[in-house]
């Protein structure tokens, strides 16, 4: 199973509903507004002033690097209390707070199309993929019932969106997902979002054709080795195939808590690592900005984002600035806070416990995570 929230669609332009699921049709650029604040760097962070742990993380006392150790303990047990197996909060690269064993593999669900939108990302910047180029351009069909013409005039981009339109069969879904996928044919490529894992599934198989390399052994070597993680093998991912639904499989990927920290921080830092630029700076800018609506902020390229794409953010969440992160099924999350150079991982291995922490759940979590460290003064919704 994956998806981050069970959400249902709604239908026209710039409406939003929440139900199983979730979906808008705000199409374009943000607005101004929807920037990081001028005091703050652009999505990615204040990469120069960073620094990165070698091969193992560095700890410091949450007293030295201004964080209140009475704040961090709340911000821990209330995330123990929520589900969460194991996490990290992280500011300026240190570790200021951890919880659980960090260095178990597990599950990441949804959170792993982050990955896959910065393996994209270097692969554009290497000419292996152009975003522009459409479904028909690439010889993209699937199974019976096959793709329309309208439906082959989705883009890679549109997909990276969740925008393409194309609501066939696919695999590794939630029962919500099923119940609320839109009808095929009911909204043209590029007017509607709707979170769609036939567009990630998909896009999985375009990057393997385009670069002639398995989704997992390009996650070591184009990412992984280059900024040390810890765990992470490739063997850690397998292919979920969909029978007769679908030609393209999901790809779950297990991670730990400390590499999947690693990921955050290489985009807080606009996708440098020490002097080594790994996934381009912008691609991290473009791929954090938000195409969409959603009910708490906006989404951007397989990124989950605070900031709509239109218009002010709902009235009950809890995060206060701009920010943005990874985002999987149970409660699994690297949120991104480039404002603060604040990093926080949320892990729930279900086969340790029956909870899920919820997105209102990881916003409290790093709320007071910002708390404890002095940044917050308006409190979340109760």
């Amino acid at each position: 199973m994956t998806g981050n929230f069970t959400r249902s669609l709604s239908g026209v332009c710039g409406s939003i509903a929440i139900a199983l699921m979730l979906g808008a049709c705000a199409p374009g650029q943000p607005p101004a507004s929807a920037a990081a604040p001028t005091a703050a760097p652009a999505p990615g962070g204040q990469g120069a002033q960073s620094p990165f742990p070698g091969v193992e993380w560095t700890r410091v006392d949450p007293a030295t690097a201004g964080f209140s150790q009475q704040g961090l303990d709340q911000a821990v047990a209330y995330a123990k209390r929520q589900g969460s197996t194991s996490g990290m909060i992280i500011q300026h690269g240190l570790v200021v707070a951890e919880w659980g064993d960090v260095s178990r593999r597990s599950n990441l669900y949804s959170a792993r199309k982050s990955f896959m939108s910065a393996l994209i990302g270097i692969a554009v910047e290497r000419g292996q993929i152009h975003p522009d180029e459409t479904l028909e351009q690439l010889g993209i069909d699937d199974n019976e019932p096959s793709l329309t013409p309208t439906e082959k005039q989705a883009s890679v981009r549109m997909m990276l969106e969740a925008r393409s339109g194309v609501y066939h069969p696919t695999v590794y879904e939630t029962s919500g997902m099923v119940a609320s996928k839109p009808p095929r044919g009911s909204h043209s490529p590029g007017t509607f979002w709707y979170y769609n894992n036939w567009d990630f599934n998909t896009l999985g198989t375009i990057y393997e054709k385009a670069t002639n390399q398995r989704i997992f052994d390009a996650l070591k070597t184009e990412i992984a080795d280059p900024i040390g993680m810890q765990d992470y093998r490739p063997s850690d991912g397998r292919y979920e195939s969909g029978g007769l639904a679908t030609r393209y499989p999901a790809y779950p990927i297990d991670m730990s808590a400390r590499d999947l920290a690693r990921f955050a921080l290489l985009y807080l830092n606009n996708g440098r690592w020490r002097d080594q630029q790994i996934v381009p700076a912008s691609w991290v800018e473009e791929s954090t900005r938000s195409y969409s609506n959603t009910s708490t902020g906006g989404y951007g390229y397989m990124w989950w984002t605070s900031t709509p794409a239109s218009g002010p953010r709902g009235p009950k969440v809890a995060l206060q600035r701009a920010t943005y992160w990874a985002d999987g099924n149970h409660g699994q999350y690297a949120v991104v806070v480039p404002s603060l150079d604040l990093v926080v991982v949320n892990r729930v291995d279900v086969r340790l416990t029956s909870k899920s922490m919820h997105q209102s759940n990881m916003e409290k979590l790093v709320w007071l995570a910002e708390s404890a460290g002095g940044a917050t003064e308006i409190g979340p919704e109760p």
